[in-house]
């Protein structure tokens, strides 16, 4: 009998804390359900914000909505289609300027937001630090577990095969709560029945007792029936949630890549219906900005390049000066001697008076070439590829990382051959070396730095990414007086290093590292310095290239801009040139691709107006007077340069039937054909790029593939060496076989230079140092 009597109280005291346990969870449902509504800190978070967009327009009122760590913003007229942009807090840093300022950069941009009050301002901060810490911990979260589709096919039959098996299980525990109670009230019938019968005394004890097990057997029965229904009414309640934020999610992604298929096809649509409209002519001409306000400049850069460029609130700058062709008896009374150049029209550089006779000196051996190279190659094959299917997984990674197996996306060259491309007009720097003048070395140096992007006008194809330790030596020595030699001198981040010596008087080095992203419809590339000496005088060059971007990456026929400013500096005179190439704009009415820009002096006088395309070509005007306008837009004066006739520095070659063969320009087309006596590691010995270039492109994918996981398989190796390596302190890492890193004495820069032995192997036919990378 002490078994009933102590689990009586016991199981009492259970009942009542599974009473009290419930309570406390329905009281914590309803405070949760009440808090519902959107604040911050919460999933979503949505309000008006005035965005900067350009200095005419100033701030412009957008409609912002945080979402699963995504600030996108719309117009009020677009808000219920069209996104105008979208940032990724997770990626993003979060500043505040003044009170009501929020500023926020994001993959190299930077956006400048403003509230009403300071107390909305903070609420957006507060909304913004939780949303970044919760995207953080999503992507962590996503790269430890890898790159699975969380609502594939199978996982999907797989959540609604569970489901079926938890109702069945469900009515299963529902049809034996039903026996319990019929077979319990059964016995307990049959037992009162057994008390009412005239037994002994002695018998009676025993049906006491069994009817006391019987009582507590009902009560244990029916607390572990409730137990079982509070689970389950939790488990539905919880199922039902998760189910909703799980079909939150699916429609946010596909609402995602709705978006930007409709941002794709809007742009593609406005790209036609502008080329169909009439042109626009300008009537103003203008020249870059060359000296603003640091605050300006900064928010030049903020800028939102998808609103202020490509859509319709797009403003151009405002020109800093005005530049004037003088009159004819101006132009005589600044120089006596000028030729007939006149009316405006751009005469050749070779008959240009306003130089030094000492750059127009050309050598009948520079324009007669001793061997022959060929003029064309084999055709491109059409294939067609789906590249939406292939790229809507890979926005916001790296271009490295992005797996790219197959050659429909290249062009039958590699990296170190389109490198060696920036010498396709390698004359302007042999007439730059005979120039008496820096600054008019300055103009052809700046025409050379241009002439290079007017090979990417239509090479949307991607180059194949050089192995480790690959080569490519471009010898003209007879030629045209130059070598060439370029190494893959690094692997993470991939890195090649570029050697010129030329006979005619310069040496030109640069080191590309290449740092990319895909932004989802278009791809940005911003390469490095570059560093030219000239032998006679000294003058050390430097300057970077500008950011290319390959737009229509989705939908739409892929097109590249090139954009940004090109500061070049001769380190030794202290001299600059500052060209402007400015980005392509559907409502721009200057021609399209324009550079412009200005060569000063160490104490920043203006000599020169340079001008012109970076497809097509560039001229210089010398500055004979320069005067202070009037006002502009800004409000600022404007200097007026009164100019000499344009004179043409460089014009792009034409080529026939360039669109059947990759566009490749001349000196492209003649790049991988074989030649004897080359590297073992050369480029043109590239057996899937070689396939590729005679249209065997099935072949050449398979070659590509062994290829690369060669080089895997040495990298492991390597990386086990070294694990191995007694003094970890003594191993070096992978050391380049041409090129060895030094401190540039003039900039600073820590890069790869040439360390000699190249052209000595090459004349020994000597290659036995060489790996087999092949």
């Amino acid at each position: 009998g002490s078994v009933p009597v102590s689990a009586g109280p016991g199981l009492s005291c259970t009942l009542r804390r599974a009473a009290e346990r419930r309570m406390s969870e329905q009281g914590k449902g309803s405070a949760s359900a009440s808090a519902a509504a959107p604040a911050p800190g919460s999933d979503t978070y949505k309000g008006w914000l005035f965005k900067w967009t350009n200095y005419l327009k100033g701030y412009q009122r957008r409609w912002f909505v945080l979402s699963n760590g995504l600030l996108s913003y719309y117009t009020q007229a677009e808000m219920a289609h069209t996104c105008r942009g979208t940032i990724n807090l997770a990626t993003a840093h979060i500043d505040t300027e003044d009170a009501c300022n929020i500023v926020l950069s994001s993959g190299g941009r930077t956006y400048h937001l403003k509230a009403s009050t300071e107390v909305e301002r903070q609420r957006w901060v507060t909304a913004l630090e939780l949303a970044k810490a919760k995207a953080i911990r999503m992507m962590n979260d996503q790269s430890d577990s890898g790159d699975e589709e969380p609502t594939s096919q199978s996982d999907r039959s797989e959540i609604q095969g569970t489901l079926k098996i938890l109702v069945s299980k469900l009515d299963d525990l529902s049809t034996c709560n039903d026996l319990i109670a019929k077979h319990g009230a059964a016995l307990q019938r049959s037992l009162s029945e057994l008390e009412g019968l005239k037994v002994p005394v002695e018998g009676g004890e025993k049906i006491k007792a069994v009817n006391e097990r019987a009582t507590l057997f009902r009560i244990t029965s029916n607390a572990m029936i409730n137990a079982c229904r509070d689970f389950l009414d939790l488990a539905e309640t919880h199922s039902r949630r998760w189910q909703r934020a799980l079909q939150y999610e699916r429609e946010q992604r596909t609402h995602l890549e709705e978006t930007i298929e409709q941002l794709a096809k809007q742009h593609n649509s406005l790209e036609r219906a502008w080329r169909e409209a009439p042109t626009l002519v300008s009537s103003t001409p203008s020249a870059p900005t060359t000296n603003k306000g640091s605050e300006r400049s900064r928010k030049e850069e903020a800028s939102d390049e998808d609103e202020d460029t490509e859509y319709f609130d797009a403003m151009e700058d405002s020109p800093a000066f005005i530049t004037v062709t003088a009159s004819e008896n101006t132009q005589h009374r600044s120089q006596s001697n000028l030729s007939g150049a006149s009316g405006g029209q751009p005469s050749d550089w070779n008959q240009d008076d306003h130089m030094s006779p000492s750059c127009n000196d050309v050598s009948g051996k520079e324009l007669q070439p001793r061997r022959q190279r060929r003029t064309h190659i084999p055709d491109k094959p059409n294939y067609s590829l789906n590249l939406w299917s292939i790229m809507k997984n890979c926005i916001g990674k790296e271009l490295s990382k992005i797996p790219m197996p197959q050659v429909n996306f290249n062009e039958p060259l590699s990296m170190l051959q389109r490198l060696s491309e920036d010498l396709e007009y390698h004359e302007l720097l042999d007439k730059a070396a005979r120039c008496d003048s820096s600054l008019e070395q300055m103009c052809l140096v700046a025409a050379f730095s241009v002439s290079s992007y007017s090979t990417t006008v239509h090479r949307t194809a991607k180059p194949f990414n050089p192995l480790l330790g690959e080569t490519y030596e471009l010898d003209r020595l007879e030629e045209f007086g130059y070598r060439s030699l370029c190494e893959q001198v690094s692997h993470h981040p991939p890195a090649a290093a570029h050697h010129v010596i030329s006979q005619r008087g310069w040496t030109l080095w640069q080191e590309i590292t290449i740092a990319s992203k895909f932004r989802g419809k278009y791809l940005s590339i911003m390469p490095l310095a570059i560093h030219l000496h000239f032998h006679a005088s000294g003058n050390h060059y430097v300057w970077r290239k500008v950011t290319s971007t390959v737009h229509n990456i989705i939908v739409g026929k892929l097109w590249i801009d090139q954009s940004g400013d090109i500061e070049i500096v001769n380190h030794r005179t202290k001299e600059t040139c500052q060209l402007k190439f400015s980005p392509y704009s559907y409502f721009s009415r200057d021609v399209p691709r324009k550079v412009t820009g200005v060569v000063a002096d160490s104490g920043g006088q203006a000599h020169y107006i340079l001008s012109g395309t970076w497809d097509e070509k560039m001229e210089s005007s010398k500055i004979v007077q320069s005067s202070r306008g009037g006002s502009g837009s800004e409000g600022k004066q404007k200097t007026v340069y009164q100019t000499l006739s344009p004179k043409l520095l460089w014009k792009k070659y034409p080529l026939e039937n360039a669109e059947n063969m990759y566009y490749f320009s001349a000196l492209a087309l003649t790049l991988n054909e074989l030649e004897e006596g080359i590297g073992l590691t050369d480029s043109r010995l590239r057996p899937d790029q070689r396939l590729m270039e005679d249209g065997r492109w099935d072949e050449a994918n398979s070659e590509k593939q062994r290829l690369e996981e060669k080089q895997r398989a040495v990298r492991r190796r390597r990386e086990a060496e070294a694990s191995d390596a007694l003094d970890e302190r003594e191993y070096e890492g992978y050391q380049p076989l041409w090129f060895h890193q030094r401190r540039d004495s003039i900039t600073g820069e820590t890069n790869f230079v040439y360390k000699g032995g190249y052209w000595e192997s090459k004349d020994r036919q000597d290659w036995s140092m060489c790996p087999d990378i092949f």
